[in-house]
Order: C-alpha cells, then sequence, then structure tokens
C-alpha cells in the first residue's frame, strides 16, 4: 500500500499489458500469465465489491471466458482492462442471479451534475481503497456509485472505459464516482455520512442487492 514507496496506478502497466495481451493472442502462455498478474489484483477487488467472499470464483469463471474469448479482443492494455471488467460482471450478475438475488438496476440516474473528479480526491482514496476496510465501505454505497468507484480507482478504467463497462453515459459514471469518492474519503475519516445538501437518487446498496 504504498508507504515508502511510490504505488504504481492500473494504468501505469497498460503499455506493458498491450504488449502482453498481443503476444498471448499468437499463443504465448508465458504472456498470457502475465496479462493475468496485470490484471488480477483490480479484477479482484472490483468482484469483491460485486459479490463479496465469492470473488475468487466468480474471477476464475471470468478467466476461463476470457482465455476462451482472447482471440476476438482487439484492442490496447487500457482496453483489455475494460473488455475483461465487462465479462467479470456478466459473471457477476450471473452469479448474484444464481443466488435468486435481484442484480441492480442498470437504468441511468439523473445526471444533473457534470463534477469533474478533483484528483485529490482520488489520490486520498487510492492507498487505501484497496483494503477489505475499505471494500466493505465501498459496498455499502449506493450502488451506481460502489460500481463507478470501484471500476475508476480499483480496476483504474477512465471515465469512458467505466461508462462502457455499465452502460451509462461519461458523465453520469463520473458524477456516480466523485460522490462516492467523497463519501468514502469521510467514512475512512470517520466523520458522519451526511451530505450537505447532496442528495443520492439510488438508495439500494451493493449490500442490498448481494
Amino acid at each position: 500500500m504504498g508507504q515508502g514507496g511510490e504505488r504504481r496506478r492500473p494504468q501505469a502497466y497498460d503499455g506493458e499489458l498491450g504488449a502482453a495481451v498481443a503476444r498471448a493472442q499468437d499463443g504465448d502462455e508465458t504472456a498470457f500469465a502475465v496479462a493475468y498478474r496485470i490484471v488480477q489484483p483490480g479484477l479482484l477487488g472490483y468482484l469483491r465489491g460485486l459479490v463479496g467472499d465469492d470473488a475468487e470464483d466468480v474471477a476464475s469463471d471470468a478467466w476461463l471466458e476470457i482465455a476462451r474469448d482472447l482471440g476476438r479482443f482487439k484492442g490496447d492494455g487500457a482496453g483489455f482492462r475494460g473488455w475483461t471488467a465487462t465479462i467479470a460482471r456478466h459473471r457477476a450478475l450471473d452469479h448474484l442471479r444464481r443466488q435468486r438475488v435481484r442484480p441492480r438496476a442498470t437504468g441511468l440516474e439523473q445526471d444533473v451534475l457534470d463534477l469533474p473528479g478533483p484528483h485529490s480526491t482520488y489520490d486520498q482514496a487510492l492507498e487505501t481503497i484497496s483494503t477489505e476496510h475499505a471494500l466493505a465501505l465501498i459496498r455499502g454505497l449506493p450502488r451506481d456509485q460502489a460500481e463507478a468507484v470501484l471500476l475508476r480507482v480499483v480496476v483504474g478504467l477512465d471515465g469512458p472505459g467505466a461508462a462502457r463497462v455499465l452502460g451509462k453515459r461519461p458523465g453520469a459514471v463520473r458524477t456516480a464516482a466523485y460522490r462516492g469518492l467523497k463519501r468514502l474519503a469521510r467514512e475512512l475519516a470517520g466523520r458522519p455520512a451526511a451530505d450537505g445538501g447532496v442528495t443520492d437518487e439510488g438508495t439500494g446498496t451493493l449490500g442490498d442487492a448481494i
């Protein structure tokens, strides 16, 4: 977690990841292992936010599909992270359906604010967001905020990439991530959750959905 050294964001590996994926598509199994090592931590963190303790099983199912369909992927390292996140999300929703739990709604929330996510908020959250405690707090966020935070900070997707995974407008995802990170920063600092007049549209949490 970053004490005493620089913590590289997922995006920092995109050049290496893109090269590894290209080699893996040519049949290089070692390169596929490299791509797995780069992508898996963020993907697993995302799935923990969606399905909790079942994340490892869901990730295994997702990687089977990723390996099977690898030849059909076209894109760079960032695109690969988005593609794998989309597959993992589908497998997570399948898992929730099998548990007879209603998946969260995919309708667009009202995009009343088009706020850019301030870098300081992301930086403050980044060091602690991969911990189990932070993931538990994320699961308590309204569901649109939780997924936006997980995709933006844990998986490392940009706004358009996260929006493609969720099937939403980039502005809506950016707003949800901003609100979620603001709320998460308060929780991590031990402050109360009251939000100075900003009202969240979705009141269901990932915990409720699970």
